[in-house]
């Protein structure tokens, strides 16, 4: 051994010796050499690391999770009797919601906070940090939910699955805030690269979703990740898995007018899937019932769509890819418009109800007590609605539509309204197509569809109320280093009371031997009088002729605005704005008095928040 590695190794056994003196003798040896490294690599050199392994780890999930459900499925729709797939439909989709909701219910105490708001919630509410179940949680409540033909996506779990693995493996290795925020974006990215083989996308997903509002400089773990999910899943997944089109035709600028008005339906039909969402969003939560009761009942409707409406049934991937491989009456054959005389009028209308019940069958999924995203259906249905605008088109007469393309740019236009990111969607079809020359008509498509969106709602829809209170990020960065601050942070719980009844000479007493300027007046439950400050007192100080006729009640005065302990910096900070004073009392909902809080505390707070977000 030479004299470099002996000092390698020597100083490997003094770190080993150091854990071990803090009580960490559990440390497993891969995590002790990871807090070598983190000591002796530079933090950006670390940084790239730490995105490789949990890029690595997170596609791992990705992958395990899509063929997990791959196979569920084929054993259902490939492999069994039309007879008996129809009575497969009745029992299994009914079975994924009941059965997701009893695992809640059971193993995760009824924890069942989903989707990416999750995400958004725990970056801005709760610095970066995911509860380590939720790096199986969702894996498991997601492949029996969309295994058994729960009619959502997979992709949402998924990110959210590699976003708690980005940040447990951040937490692991004691880093800071950016740090852990950006690893896990990089976990989710790199979930997102792997289940669609989108390296691109998986990027555009983190920087127009995830960390919308968030400063960041370092992206170069979170390229690692994604290449890292995307390079495992064209490794270990077959190919039928893939999220992959190879039939489409390629651009004609002549044909620019259909993607114009696919743009404007797709865009109108993301914004009614969003509604009817809410819709029965709202419906399921004011159901007077338990949640099994909920999901069984959510379970009996999604199984009765699933009967009528194969399509429905899981994902829906194999029906968009039969759409671009030309392959359509094989969508109906599974249902019972098989027994119909089948024309292109009857598939279009079997379409158009496809189209206006996925949003419903997707709602029931996700709300009755099922686990996925919306990623999946809105792809499923823009390139449904593609397809139908084709196939209209032609039976109107008109000539050489290209419904390959019209299928492909339908689900970006979808997706780009549901979702609201359309960088996101152009991306994640044009790397899953190779149709890199159909950026043209994926950009007209998306960016009308999300224009439409964003002018019936500015905000999505689907994380708005969470906006609205301030539990997650906007574009607004001011807004987002507020609400990062806790109002219980700011409270001066020294601050110094006097009762109502105490004799004027203890407030001039207390005065005298304080620094404080400002004073509560409480009674003998400390509930919140008034309040003094020392410009009122000082005219009655030092003359002592007013001392006999004066009391406190006489001089304190009713509090401009109160605060309570729950308020949001940014309301708090309009209070002062709005009262023009410095200082204001916080109480709680009883009136008890807590402590007083100074603006200038919440001012240096954020001027220093501010700092370190610019360094």
């Amino acid at each position: 051994m030479n004299i470099h590695n002996k000092r390698k190794y020597l100083s490997f056994l003094k770190f080993k010796r150091d854990f071990q003196h803090y009580g960490l003798e559990k440390v497993r040896s891969y995590e002790l050499i990871l807090h070598w490294l983190n000591n002796r690599l530079t933090r950006s050199q670390f940084l790239i690391l730490s995105g490789i392994l949990v890029g690595c780890t997170a596609g791992l999930a990705g992958v395990l999770l899509k063929t997990l459900v791959h196979e569920i499925h084929y054993l259902i729709v490939n492999k069994v009797h039309f007879e008996y797939q129809i009575l497969f439909y009745i029992i299994f989709p009914f079975l994924g919601i009941v059965l997701t909701t009893s695992i809640v219910l059971t193993l995760f105490k009824g924890q069942d906070r989903k989707g990416i708001g999750a995400i958004l919630y725990e970056i801005a509410q709760n610095s970066s940090i995911v509860s380590s179940v939720k790096m199986y949680s969702q894996i498991i409540q997601s492949a029996v939910t969309v295994g058994l033909g729960g009619s959502a996506g997979l992709e949402s779990p998924i990110a959210v699955t590699g976003a708690a693995i980005g940040s447990n493996y951040a937490q692991t290795y004691r880093l800071g805030y950016k740090e852990r925020t950006l690893l896990l974006a990089a976990g989710a990215t790199a979930g997102i690269a792997s289940a669609f083989n989108a390296p691109i996308a998986g990027i555009m997903f983190a920087f127009e979703i995830l960390l919308t509002g968030v400063v960041f400089s370092d992206f170069i773990p979170l390229v690692v990740a994604a290449v890292c999910g995307s390079l495992l899943s064209r490794i270990l997944l077959q190919e039928d898995i893939l999220f992959r089109f190879y039939a489409r035709e390629s651009f004609n600028y002549k044909n620019v007018p259909y993607y114009l008005i696919l743009g404007v339906v797709t865009g109108l039909y993301a914004r009614y899937f969003v509604v009817i969402s809410q819709k029965v969003e709202h419906f399921i939560k004011e159901l007077k019932m338990s949640r099994l009761r909920k999901a069984m009942l959510g379970g009996a409707a999604l199984s009765l769509l699933c009967v009528l409406f194969p399509p429905l049934f899981g994902e829906g991937y194999e029906t968009v890819k039969a759409f671009t491989n030309g392959n359509t009456l094989s969508i109906i054959e599974n249902s019972l418009f098989r027994y119909l005389e089948i024309g292109d009028w009857t598939v279009i209308a079997f379409l158009i109800l496809v189209c206006l019940l996925k949003a419903f069958a997707t709602s029931i999924t996700i709300f009755s007590g099922g686990n996925g995203g919306n990623f999946a259906p809105s792809l499923f249905a823009g390139g449904t609605v593609g397809f139908l605008f084709a196939v209209i088109c032609t039976e109107i007469g008109f000539e050489n539509v290209p419904v390959t393309n019209l299928v492909l740019v339908g689900m970006a236009g979808a997706m780009s309204g549901v979702l609201y990111a359309p960088l996101t969607a152009i991306f994640l079809i044009a790397e899953s197509s190779s149709g890199y020359d159909l950026f043209i008509p994926l950009m007209i498509v998306s960016v009308i569809s999300y224009l439409i969106a964003k002018w019936f709602s500015p905000i999505s829809p689907e994380l708005k109320s969470l906006a609205e209170e301030g539990k997650i990020f906007t574009n607004e960065y001011d807004k987002n280093l507020l609400f990062s601050l806790r109002t219980r942070d700011f409270i001066d719980m020294n601050s110094l009371v006097i009762n109502e009844n105490a004799p004027i000479e203890d407030l001039f007493e207390l005065v005298k031997n304080s620094d404080k300027n400002i004073f509560a007046v409480i009674d003998d439950n400390r509930l919140l009088r008034g309040i003094l400050t020392l410009d009122d007192i000082r005219p009655y100080l030092f003359n002592k002729d007013s001392e006999i006729s004066l009391s406190i009640t006489q001089l304190m005065k009713v509090p401009p605005a109160v605060i309570h302990p729950n308020d949001k910096p940014l309301g708090i900070i309009q209070a002062f704005d709005d009262t023009g004073v410095w200082n204001l009392p916080v109480v709680n909902e009883n009136n008890y008095f807590i402590g007083f809080i100074s603006k200038s505390t919440i001012l240096l707070s954020y001027r220093q928040l501010l700092k370190g977000y610019s360094e």
